[in-house]
């Protein structure tokens, strides 16, 4: 399938004006599956790729982007986080013009989805791939050792932590709340072997969501659905997604 930057060709900028980088998979369906990355991440990591080319594959438009200050959209790594990459999901949402979207999240950019998708009405369904609920527990776990401004995360010097990050990931703490609001069809896909999302997390917050829901677990999957850990990850999570999608966005 042809890759192009829009069927308006057009920028997209947030609200701070920063430009946003993406890619859009042209397959010609009205609906598009958008596609946001997590922490530390951008719209080129293998699983995104793998998504939208089997998205589009089955005749799906996708448009997967990395949120600002990442990959290489415009903005600071230090100004990342789920509040402010909830207004770049909305920019994105706008440059569409009006067509449905279904939003597939991957990790914190899965609890971004959450958060938007309950005031955003033109997202039509919701997808969540490994997707952080737990916010506050999440950057304890994994950055309490690390002072920000003195240390990048999980050892990266380019994705410097910041005290904006730890503020806001703090205030949100959880987003497990707005699980019995999101008022869409909602898929949720988490690995077995996931050692950075548990898949306990998932579990909870659909205990949570109104139907129609559905949670597929991946058995020796990991966090990003690599090979390491079982080949069948990734395709099994590509598959599992298109099929879901597939009734709701042709």
């Amino acid at each position: 399938m042809a890759i192009r930057k829009t069927p308006m060709d057009k920028e997209i900028r947030n609200p701070q004006g920063e430009k946003i980088d993406y890619a859009y998979h042209d397959a010609g369906s009205r609906a598009v599956v958008v596609v946001g990355h997590g922490v530390t991440g951008n719209k080129d990591r293998e699983f995104v790729l793998a998504l939208a080319g089997g998205l589009a594959a089955a005749g799906l438009a996708a448009l997967r982007f990395s949120f600002s200050g990442n990959g290489d959209s415009e903005g600071r790594f230090e100004d990342s986080c789920p509040s402010k990459e909830v207004r770049d999901l909305v920019a994105v949402v706008d440059a569409l013009d009006g067509r449905p979207v279904i939003y597939a999240g991957h990790s914190m950019g899965g609890a971004v989805g959450v958060m938007c998708s309950v005031h955003e009405p033109r997202i039509t369904g919701l997808i969540s791939l490994a997707g952080m609920v737990h916010t506050a527990k999440f950057a304890k776990t994994e950055f309490g050792d690390v002072t920000p401004g003195q240390g990048g995360m999980w050892d990266m010097p380019e994705c410097p932590l910041s005290q904006i990050f730890l503020d806001d990931m703090n205030t949100i703490d959880s987003v497990i709340e707005f699980g019995p609001h999101v008022k869409v069809p909602w898929l949720l896909v988490h690995g077995e072997a996931d050692d950075v999302v548990p898949i306990e997390e998932s579990r909870e917050i659909f205990a949570r969501a109104n139907e129609p829901k559905e949670l597929i677990e991946i058995p020796r999957c990991s966090h990003v659905f690599d090979a390491e850990t079982d080949a069948d990850a990734l395709p099994t999570m590509v598959s599992k997604v298109t099929e879901w999608v597939l009734p709701k966005a042709l």
